[in-house]
């Protein structure tokens, strides 16, 4: 599962549907990205980013990553 993944679908309020809609590919197909089943290629991690305004590293992490807001780094 990519919990990053889940979590920005959700902070951004797309539907996996719109999402899979916009890749091109199957909703079913983007169910098993989303929940760690299927492996995606690195085309489809850099449109899924790009669509979703997101580090590719950070959305396909296995486990949740906090971002660091470079206003809080000391």
């Amino acid at each position: 599962m990519y919990p990053n993944l889940k979590l920005q679908l959700w902070k951004s309020g797309m539907r996996q549907n719109r999402l899979a809609l916009l890749l091109g590919i199957h909703e079913t197909l983007l169910s098993k990205i989303v929940n760690g089943f299927r492996e995606p290629d690195s085309e489809v991690r850099s449109r899924i980013a790009r669509i979703l305004a997101s580090d590719a590293e950070w959305l396909f992490a296995r486990e949740t990553v906090t971002p660091v807001n470079a206003d809080e780094r000391v």
